[in-house]
């Protein structure tokens, strides 16, 4: 990509960020679009706009999003979405502090160099860009202006190591003060058992949990609740719940049709065969009715065989102190590690029920087999990346494709296809592989949602930077000049180190992609708003509909935590090699934390809370890349034939040492609840009954079963947090 290209892509790119905020300050005023625009604020009870919509300044929301406070976050988003923003923070002092020494020494260092003959002559055309002669691929080989590079390597490992280490102890601040706050959680009181043996004769399986956790835990044990296999009674609950919203939804439409038409109004009418398209035309109002009338006695006779016969080999076990179920969730039970298996509660809406019945030598197999399908994939998927990335750029569009070539050689039109065909393809491709992931996760039997989301992210961080990363930087140069490494299999290694800096203008114009583009559309939040209108419009008759044509989600961090690695990756990697590329991860990271805050505070709302657990693993891929970073430059600097280069070899070893202490200083309290923590006084007495309730599950949750039933209980809840616990 020339120098012209590239300045095309960066002025669309901020022109098209420009229109989305303009387009946002004006949408977000208007107040049929209040419920797209500020869904937290409202959840919450609060004014969208502060001081009016039809006086509010267009740009307010950036005054707001600055002057914010953590404890604002918190209040609003919970502990996770602020830990987040404590690692947007984190990365952006990083790259910020990497800039105030790197561009002002190695930009000059570079451009005043006369230029690397040698590797030149391998570069296509045999000369490098305007932009190329602002990164180390245009400094000869052997020179002392190495050192200038050797040196920023150090500058940038040490400010990346002061500033995690500050960042991890004040994540672990906060997850303190989360957890020892007055407030009565649930979770705090319970605990999951798992691998429970075999019913001996005599007691049911109810009774041979109570007896085992009372004998030990005689003063504080309450009771339990005991896994039940719950397939057939969630699938007569939900065909329950879809026939109730069909009714209501017919009600409306036949009351709607009183003002609108004759006063009797026309009773809607519904065909009972496939997805409504064919079958009998009956009366909506009356089949539905009839449906619900149908299926409450088989949900109520089958709430009753699943908590008779359908018990699993796992229970929730409830504790009238947080210190005891801390306490047990940490401490081994039995002598046997695959029997009375005991962790901590998730939240009663983040519990994976069906995984809680693996065994423990089927979870341990399942995750090696996962393991193993997730490197072939990471493997195997470099192959569609690295065709894409080779592909998608006009020559060999053109060489593949004759007849489109009179089309690309019109000037304008081949600038912009230059600019974004190859960035736009790979954003669409990696669209498609975190469900895949996710499903993954899952079936490694983790207990939780919040767990498996992070699970998921760490494996897509590890594929976006082995195919993303490293699939462009040496796809693109291995498709190129595959005939040179054919004829001269010598010149691989030199071709692999010059194709590092020959791929920057490609990372700077992804990334300025990502920031303008991306977050433009984040913020104006076009594409919400359609399907929002849409669905108000054609679809949504009751207000439940309505409200859930709106309903928010949450900030995503299954996707959204690895795509910042990757742009941090990029950014270290090349923060020497092409030390241009730091103002845009500046701005990338920038950028993201003021639009993102404005997002946490007034638009997603938190799908559960883990109180932090994902810091440890956000720390630990920042690390990967730090390493991947020195690492990288340790070989540049060899081919480059810099006889001090091993002086970097000591940075993998200290990063190593440093993620080490790390882990022992810090990890542990990510993975259980300290009892100093625990042990803080609540502000009411907990109402065991319904810390106990909140989690059973809706399908469950009839009275006149539990009357029935009192013995046997499920447990899965997706009761509110609102409700109250005192």
């Amino acid at each position: 990509m020339d120098l012209s290209s590239f300045l095309t892509s960066l002025g669309t790119s901020f022109l098209i960020f420009v229109i989305l905020m303009l387009l946002f300050a004006w949408l977000s005023k208007k107040p049929g679009n209040a419920v797209v625009y500020y869904p937290n604020r409202i959840l919450k009870g609060l004014d969208p706009w502060e001081g009016g919509s039809k006086t509010r300044n267009p740009f307010a929301w950036i005054k707001e999003a600055l002057t914010s406070t953590e404890q604002d976050v918190i209040a609003l988003s919970g502990v996770d979405t602020a830990v987040y923003f404590v690692f947007l923070s984190t990365v952006l002092g990083i790259l910020v502090l990497s800039s105030l020494i790197l561009l002002p020494v190695l930009l000059p260092v570079s451009a005043t160099d006369i230029g690397d003959t040698i590797t030149n002559t391998t570069t296509s055309n045999g000369t490098f860009s305007d932009l190329d002669m602002l990164s180390i691929g245009h400094v000869q080989a052997k020179s002392p202006r190495l050192w200038a590079f050797l040196l920023g390597v150090y500058w940038v490992s040490f400010v990346s190591y002061f500033l995690l280490w500050k960042a991890y102890k004040h994540v672990s601040n906060l997850r303190s003060n989360a957890l020892m706050t007055p407030d009565i959680k649930p979770e705090q009181f319970a605990v999951v058992v798992r691998d429970i043996p075999t019913v001996p004769e005599g007691p049911n399986r109810k009774e041979q949990v109570d007896s085992y956790f009372r004998a030990i835990y005689p003063e504080t044990y309450y009771k339990s609740m005991i896994v039940t296999n719950n397939k057939e009674v969630n699938k007569l609950w939900k065909e329950l719940e879809g026939f109730r919203k069909k009714l209501e939804h017919a009600e409306a439409v036949y009351a709607a049709s009183k003002t609108t038409g004759s006063p009797e109004g026309t009773r809607p009418t519904n065909k009972t065969g496939f997805l409504g398209l064919c079958g009998a035309k009956v009366d909506s109002i009356e089949y539905y009715t009839e449906k619900i009338n149908e299926t409450i006695p088989k949900l109520e006779a089958e709430q009753k065989v699943t908590l008779r016969e359908k018990q699993l080999n796992a229970a929730v076990v409830f504790f009238t102190n947080r210190v005891t179920a801390a306490s047990a969730a940490q401490t081994l039970h039995a002598r046997m590690v695959d029997t009375w298996t005991v962790m901590a509660a998730p939240e009663p809406c983040q519990v994976l029920w069906p995984n809680l019945k693996i065994k423990f030598f089927q979870r341990q197999v399942w995750q090696y087999v996962v393991y193993i399908i997730v490197a072939l994939t990471v493997v195997f998927y470099m192959i569609p990346i690295g065709l894409i990335s080779a592909v998608t750029t006009l020559d060999n569009l053109v060489k593949f494709i004759p007849f489109i070539k009179p089309v690309v050689n019109q000037s304008v039109l081949k600038t912009v296809l230059e600019a974004y065909l190859p960035q736009l393809a790979l954003i669409i491709f990696l669209a498609l592989l975190p469900k895949l992931l996710f499903a993954l996760s899952k079936a490694e039997g983790i207990p939780s949602q919040s767990h498996a989301i992070r699970a998921a992210a760490g494996k897509y961080f590890y594929f976006i930077v082995f195919n993303v990363f490293l699939g462009i930087t040496l796809g693109g140069t291995l498709f190129s000049t595959f005939k040179d490494i054919e004829d001269d299999p010598n010149k691989l290694v030199p071709l692999l180190a010059t194709s590092l800096p020959g791929s920057a203008t490609y990372f700077l114009t992804f990334v300025a992609l990502k920031f303008f583009v991306g977050y433009g559309l984040e913020l104006s939040r076009i594409v919400p708003l359609i399907i929002f209108h849409l669905k108000r419009k054609y679809l949504c008759k009751t207000e439940g509909e309505l409200k859930a044509a709106w309903q928010p989600s949450d900030l995503g961090y299954g996707t959204r935590v690895p795509g910042d690695m990757l742009i941090i990756t990029i950014a270290l990697c090349y923060s020497c090699i092409a030390p241009l590329i730091l103002p845009f991860g500046v701005l990338y990271f920038g950028i993201g934390w003021l639009v993102l805050r404005n997002q946490a505070l007034k638009v997603y709302c938190p799908a559960y809370e883990s109180n932090g657990k994902f810091w440890p693993h956000m720390q630990l891929r920042i690390l990967a890349a730090l390493i991947l970073y020195q690492v990288t430059m340790v070989g540049f600097l060899g081919v480059k034939k810099f006889y001090y280069a091993p002086l970097l070899i000591p940075l993998p070893i200290l990063t190593f040492i440093f993620s080490y202490t790390c882990s022992k200083k810090f990890y542990r309290f990510f993975q259980d609840t300290a009892l100093e923590v625990a042990s803080h006084e609540l502000k009411d007495i907990p109402n065991m009954e319904q810390i106990y309730k909140a989690y059973l599950p809706q399908s469950l949750s009839s009275e006149k079963v539990l009357l029935d039933d009192d013995q046997f209980e499920d447990a899965k809840s997706n009761v509110s947090r609102t409700a109250s616990f005192a």
